[in-house]
């Protein structure tokens, strides 16, 4: 990780929730896979493979280029304009959902066939 400033990430940025905050809204069915955390304003989106693409569909409409993964044990950035990793600063408190809450997820939404929603 860099402490140098980047345009795009804002290391104060707290993140939106513990989940995806399009699919808890009511866009799409409801559940994801994995979630990724806007580096710039802390929205929390759902990852590529799930059914609703909420993260990088965030990251592109609002011009945020940098998404980082909010999966425990997770540390990395990804630039989605030009799709490539990066390092990036250490952000705000958590970094990742609650360790107990299922993947995926949330507990009650995903249906028993999740494999064949994944993209």
């Amino acid at each position: 990780m860099t402490d140098q400033a980047i345009p795009g990430i804002d290391p104060q940025a707290v993140p939106s929730g513990d989940g995806c905050a399009d699919c808890l809204a009511g866009d799409g069915p409801g559940w994801w896979f994995h979630l990724r955390r806007c580096a710039a304003c802390g929205h929390i989106g759902c990852c590529d493979s799930s059914p609703g693409q909420h993260g990088t569909r965030h990251a592109k409409t609002n011009g945020h280029p940098f998404l980082t993964s909010f999966e425990p044990g997770e540390d990395w950035f990804y630039n989605v304009e030009t799709e490539e990793f990066a390092d990036g600063p250490a952000l705000a408190r958590p970094t990742a959902h609650p360790a107990d809450q299922p993947t995926p997820g949330p507990a009650g939404a995903v249906p028993a066939d999740w494999q064949r929603h994944l993209h």
